[in-house]
């Protein structure tokens, strides 16, 4: 335990370097920048220590386009003896930048004082990806002769439901010989991310009638319409929501509980393109539409979610004449949750317990990851989340990522790969494996 330890501190250097240089590469979803860079990147690095690399692209999946195409990449080492298949998988894409950066989001700044390595996907997920390929090159340097195989993905999209990426290797049968998933998603280094709630948008169109902004007598404002069904949504829908509660360990706190969000608004006249100075037009909107996010627990079924929100609308349209409206489905993933006694659940809960000297935590993420795809496509249940990072750094300014998370979080990688790819009879992975 302590040789594999070293390998991997003494791969110090080479792991922020590593971070830097995947975090230069800006690969922004949307619209799916250097997907193939990035790709490539990793195959140049990978194929010369003799790991098989197969470029992937999810020709046909949602987003992929001739501009834009949505390029994976699986590098795969076998040592040519029988076991099982271990697979980290990390998305690649990164979202907008956003504003409020004091940093360069894509310098990959190195701050020594801090320990810290900055950059737009440090935390979210490059740090979890650099790490899981020092973990792997660490454990194949010292165990050359390993049983099974270790695989490394970098998937395209999970910043916009995974299509282009772990659902399309998934329906294409890349999991279907593996038989371990971690996902290095930052849920902080001592705690395993066992799942995540589930989730329904829907755009909900309420309709009214055009008419001059003079005389709105003569018309039927949408937007007036969408103001009631929102009232309806703080007087009713919001307190139901605040009384469901989980007993997954879902952190942080509040998303214990069923949440809604408005994604969006918008009704009436087109925004104007930038640079306009003229007035809108005055028309009363005969148009108004909402996004809507709902985030619901694993208690919770899909069909009761979708029925909650058409009940508040008839209560709406029972109070207001000429109400009219239509739900449109736009998303859905039902709620995952790997259990406790997984084996590279207790594979990776002992190796954080050696590495950390504490005992694991287990959470559940508040939005969904890719995990959804490996349980109901890929259908394999054995997978978690687990890699460095806080959770609130992700999507935010400044972004970061700390270097001792990432060399904690890749011991603790490299040891499970060495209780589920080395003969060893007291491995926490044993009992129940036949």
């Amino acid at each position: 335990m302590d040789t594999l330890k070293s390998a991997v501190d003494a791969r110090r250097e080479d792991l922020i370097a590593l971070t830097r240089a995947l975090i230069r590469i800006p690969t922004l979803n949307p619209p799916g920048l250097h997907y193939l860079d990035i790709c490539e990147a990793l195959a140049a690095r990978m194929e010369p220590q003799g790991w098989r690399v197969e470029l992937i692209r999810a020709q046909g999946a949602p987003g992929d386009s001739e501009n834009y195409p949505r390029w994976n990449v699986i590098c795969t080492h076998d040592a040519g003896r029988p076991g099982d298949t271990v697979h980290f998988n990390s998305h690649h894409d990164v979202v907008e930048v956003g504003h409020g950066w004091t940093r360069d989001p894509f310098g990959g700044e190195y701050v020594p004082d801090e320990d810290r390595i900055y950059g737009r996907g440090a935390c979210d997920m490059k740090g979890g990806l650099a790490a899981s390929i020092i973990a792997a090159e660490a454990f194949v340097a010292t165990h050359p002769d390993h049983a099974g195989r270790i695989q490394i993905s970098a998937t395209a999209d999970e910043e916009s439901g995974g299509y282009g990426g772990v659902a399309y290797l998934a329906e294409h049968g890349h999991f279907a010989d593996v038989q371990h998933v971690i996902i290095p998603e930052p849920l902080h280094k001592d705690r395993i991310c066992l799942g995540h709630r589930g989730v329904w948008w829907a755009e909900i169109e309420t309709r009214g009638r055009i008419a001059h902004g003079s005389m709105p007598f003569l018309g039927d404002c949408a937007v007036r319409h969408m103001g009631a069904v929102i009232d309806e949504m703080e007087r009713t829908l919001y307190p139901l929501l605040a009384g469901k509660q989980t007993a997954m360990p879902v952190i942080p706190d509040g998303a214990r509980n069923s949440t809604l969000n408005i994604n969006s608004i918008h009704g009436g006249a087109r925004e104007p393109e930038e640079g306009y100075t003229g007035l809108p037009a005055p028309c009363v909107p005969d148009r108004c539409r909402i996004v809507i996010d709902r985030r619901f627990l694993i208690e919770e079924q899909l069909d009761e979610v979708k029925a909650e929100v058409a009940a508040l609308m008839e209560r709406v349209r029972a109070q207001r004449a000429s109400f009219s409206y239509e739900i449109r489905d736009l998303f859905e993933v039902i709620p995952s949750m790997t259990d406790r006694d997984a084996p590279v659940v207790r594979t990776t809960a002992a190796a954080i317990e050696r590495v950390l000297g504490i005992e694991a935590g287990y959470v559940v993420s508040p939005g969904t990851y890719d995990q959804k795809h490996i349980d109901r496509i890929g259908k394999l249940k054995n997978c978690i989340a687990y890699g460095p990072g806080v959770l609130n750094l992700a999507h935010q300014p400044d972004e970061w990522i700390g270097v001792r998370d990432m060399l904690d979080s890749a011991q603790v990688m490299a040891l499970v790969l060495a209780d589920l790819l080395v003969t060893n009879p007291d491995s926490p992975a044993r009992p129940g494996m036949a």
